[in-house]
């Protein structure tokens, strides 16, 4: 089969088309031949030798797809040949074929077409597993949501939403911000005119400060993080985009406020975990794509050939939303 391969680690150049075996399943997973598949921050990671796939897991990138069933295992029991179908994966997205376990799969709801349904699972799931399994998000919570136009930033302000939670957001542009207000948030804050969001968050608030905070910024936020999270706030750190040491931290505050600090990730989870989240997304939320409650945000989409052009413009932080390959 074709799939997007990395020449050597380093810049967006290192991809390149190329031969790699197709994949053969077993009894528990499927064959998906796949239409689209999502871009995310963790492939360029991955691409500059940062992020390798767990062990056991297709080194080709890619964490989400949506495609056809192609071939399905003796022991499966909830898909057939042909289904349209989205899924989770730990790696090998970029590619004309995936195999997957079957309780990592998800049917396309009616009205979503194959590059809607790849901007999905990676970006719902990590906002699903952050808001409910880790931050235990409640109605009436309000949830400061860092990079709010990003992929998860997005569905993580339409889940707020459906459970009755305010979000509040920072973006990097007035027009990201007004983005994030049109999905449901209910405050925005530009975070290169404002660099101290916390006096904002406290404003808004009425001083009280957020229940919640999703943090895919660490160090650079930490001390504004602290003065803009309430008392017994859940504060759940995603990755470290701007930095990983903060040098002097002061944790007088964690103890005062009664902070929870939690780190998450999601493609090293085990499959048992990834399939209670998977299940209970799919109770919870997949029919609201249907209505157009919750929908995919689809910035651009790039021929997966045109792979180094999607890794260029998300590394620039033009993206409002998902970035799709297609063309498989």
């Amino acid at each position: 089969m074709k799939a997007i391969l990395v020449k050597s680690p380093g810049d967006a150049s290192q991809l390149c088309l190329g031969d790699a075996n197709t994949p053969t399943i077993r009894p528990d997973q499927l064959l998906i031949k796949v239409k689209a598949c999502g871009v995310n921050r963790a492939d360029i990671l991955q691409r500059q030798g940062k992020y390798p796939p767990p062990k056991g897991e297709s080194e080709i990138i890619g964490l989400e797809v949506a495609g056809v069933v192609e071939e399905v295992g003796s022991a499966c029991t909830r898909f057939q040949k042909d289904d349209k179908v989205f899924a989770l994966l730990a790696g090998g997205g970029y590619a004309e074929y995936v195999v997957v376990d079957e309780r990592l799969v998800m049917p396309i709801p009616p009205g979503l077409d194959f590059e809607q349904a790849a901007g999905v699972a990676e970006v719902f799931l990590t906002a699903h597993q952050v808001l409910f399994f880790v931050a235990a998000l409640k109605p009436g919570d309000s949830a400061l949501i860092h990079a709010g136009a990003s992929g998860v930033g997005t569905a993580a302000i339409q889940l707020c939403k459906a459970v009755g939670a305010k979000a509040i957001v920072t973006a990097g542009s007035p027009e990201k911000i007004e983005f994030c207000r049109q999905l449901g948030a209910s405050y925005g804050i530009n975070y290169k005119s404002e660099p101290d969001f916390s006096s904002k968050v406290q404003e808004y608030t009425g001083g009280s400060g957020v229940n919640v905070i999703i943090d895919p910024i660490g160090a650079s936020y930490f001390e504004p993080n602290l003065s803009a999270i309430a008392m017994d706030g859940r504060w759940v750190l995603l990755a470290a985009m701007g930095g990983a040491k903060v040098p002097n931290a002061n944790l007088a505050k964690i103890l005062i406020k009664r902070v929870t600090l939690s780190g998450s990730t999601l493609r090293a989870r085990d499959l048992a975990y990834k399939a209670a989240l998977v299940e209970d997304f799919t109770k919870r939320f997949l029919t609201q794509f249907e209505t157009g409650e919750l929908k995919p945000v689809i910035d651009r989409i790039f021929d997966w050939k045109d792979a180094p052009k999607a890794h260029g413009y998300m590394e620039q932080n033009q993206n409002k939303g998902k970035i799709i390959l297609n063309g498989m």
